[in-house]
């Protein structure tokens, strides 16, 4: 399934080069992650509810092409690793401008995080499922969570 949000930049995005700012890219790519998990029905009061939520071990920025002061983006979400049970997950998002050429490329590392115990664990099914129906990337790997 592709998943693709378009986004109105704000003035704040952007620094006095008159370009996005760097941070900027990472927060919208952000938000596309949570409009994903909303779209499987999963809002930020079923974190609480479950007592799990999404961390990040690893975050990188590859920029290719400025985004301009008023420009529009678009980002979308491929997952580009998945362990069996979720627990572990690599997601890219490309970000473009408003031509539509891709101007970043950002990928996360992370996993789930049991908020009572402060421990990586399983996600519960509802989740897993979200992420099972993703588009994958063309290098897509499992992750392996043998030592």
């Amino acid at each position: 399934m592709n998943f693709k949000v378009d986004f109105t930049t704000r003035w704040a995005d952007f620094d006095a080069n008159i370009h996005m700012r760097h941070t900027a890219y990472n927060d919208y790519c952000a938000e596309a992650r949570m409009r994903y998990f909303n779209k499987f029905g999963i809002t930020i009061q079923d974190f609480a509810k479950e007592k799990v939520g999404p961390i990040l071990f690893e975050e990188n920025t590859k920029f290719l092409k400025e985004i301009h002061m008023g420009e529009d983006i678009s980002v979308n979400l491929k997952v580009l690793g998945l362990s069996e049970k979720g627990e572990r997950w690599k997601i890219q998002h490309e970000v473009f401008n408003a031509k539509g050429k891709i101007s970043a490329i950002i990928t996360v590392y992370g996993a789930w995080l049991d908020l009572v115990q402060r421990k990586l664990t399983a996600p519960p099914i509802k989740f897993q499922e979200a992420f099972s129906g993703a588009e994958r990337t063309e290098d897509f790997e499992e992750i392996s969570l043998k030592k």
